[in-house]
């Protein structure tokens, strides 16, 4: 049963925040950023209660012989809104990501399957672009390394728009692919895969960086098959000694690239934070869908047979071309219904 105590300090909270707003006091960027946030939970809750005082006028109108009929006829659709409402109310008072808002860093490579699985990694690559342009977002490839087959060893993209990791989010793991590669004369279908790594892009509050801690080197850019793109000395790599993670950008621009890279750095180190945070929430619990486990193998796309399973939640969709080409709303929407319905069962346990 939800707390209607609970709900009142919500209602409460959000009306203090219009208040403010109104009077144009304190800090407007986090008042509103807060206001916004409540609203589709007061609208619910506004919502419940209403339905909730329509229901309770219906069951006294039973004691009037001269509503009880109008009461008998409004009752069981009323009792049937119920539950509807209870649960759109408690799917909004989960709690959120607060990192779900937020840009993101895409990065991919190839898994076991050689030439195969970088030319299937190239593929993930060109989906999740087209998935980002249906979408209204933008894609920025930020370092690439390609092989001569046209396949990709490593990308790293950023991804900007609304919404973008609450929605990318559950792609991170390996992707396993199941056809004839091009390159097979014999016809005989090869698995292989690639992982993908979805990252919240970090904000300057969220890591600071110890400049001593950077090693910093320039290098040639260069593209497919080792070609250089220009003479000049303008990419940058940047190691983190204390974890050894390594960023690199290749962009025309030096002071460009360096600014990228930092930017990619912070967004790695982040998600390593963001992760052992995650570990320890989950010692005692399953971990959730989505909960981003690079090792665990979440989906098949199997070309003979056209179709594409995901492991997490048995979902197979029988729309293999459809989804390379972008078209991911289906299954990411069922993965986060999923995710929804498990912190609900834990949230009534």
């Amino acid at each position: 049963m939800i707390s209607l105590d609970r709900l009142d300090q919500i209602t409460s909270r959000f009306e203090f925040l219009e208040a403010q707003m109104a009077e144009g006091r304190g800090d407007i960027a986090v008042i509103g950023k807060e206001y916004a946030d409540l609203r589709p939970v007061v609208e619910q809750i506004r919502a419940y209660k209403q339905l909730l005082g329509d229901l309770y006028d219906a069951e006294d109108m039973l004691s009037d012989p001269e509503m009880k009929a109008l009461a008998e006829e409004e009752l069981p659709d009323l009792k049937a809104r119920l539950p509807v409402a209870e649960k759109a109310l408690q799917l909004t008072l989960l709690p959120k990501d607060a990192a779900d808002a937020r840009p993101a860093m895409i990065e991919i490579r190839p898994g076991t399957g050689g030439d195969e699985a970088a030319l299937f990694a190239g593929d993930l690559l060109r989906m999740y672009q087209r998935y980002a342009e249906a979408r209204g977002w933008s894609f920025q490839i930020i370092d690439l390394t390609e092989t001569e087959l046209g396949g990709i060893k490593e990308v790293t993209a950023h991804v900007k728009g609304d919404g973008v990791f609450a929605r990318l989010k559950y792609e991170s793991g390996v992707h396993r692919v199941q056809r004839v590669p091009e390159t097979e004369s014999g016809g005989r279908i090869h698995t292989s895969a690639a992982t993908v790594a979805v990252l919240p892009e970090a904000e300057d509050v969220d890591i600071q960086i110890d400049q001593n801690d950077l090693r910093i080197d320039t290098m040639r850019s260069s593209g497919a098959g080792g070609q250089h793109v220009n003479t000049t000395d303008s990419a940058v790599r940047i190691t983190h000694i204390p974890t050894g993670i390594v960023v690199t950008s290749s962009e025309k621009s030096q002071h460009q690239n360096r600014a990228i890279a930092m930017q990619v750095l912070k967004t790695r180190l982040f998600d390593l934070e963001r992760q052992r945070i995650d570990t320890e929430r989950a010692a005692d619990r399953k971990a959730q869908v989505g909960g981003g486990d690079r090792s665990e193998r979440i989906r098949t796309y199997n070309f003979p047979q056209g179709r594409m399973t995901d492991h997490r939640i048995n979902l197979t969709l029988y729309k293999l071309d459809q989804i390379m080409q972008g078209d991911l709303d289906d299954v990411i929407d069922a993965l986060i219904a999923h995710h929804q319905a498990e912190m609900l069962a834990e949230m009534n346990e």
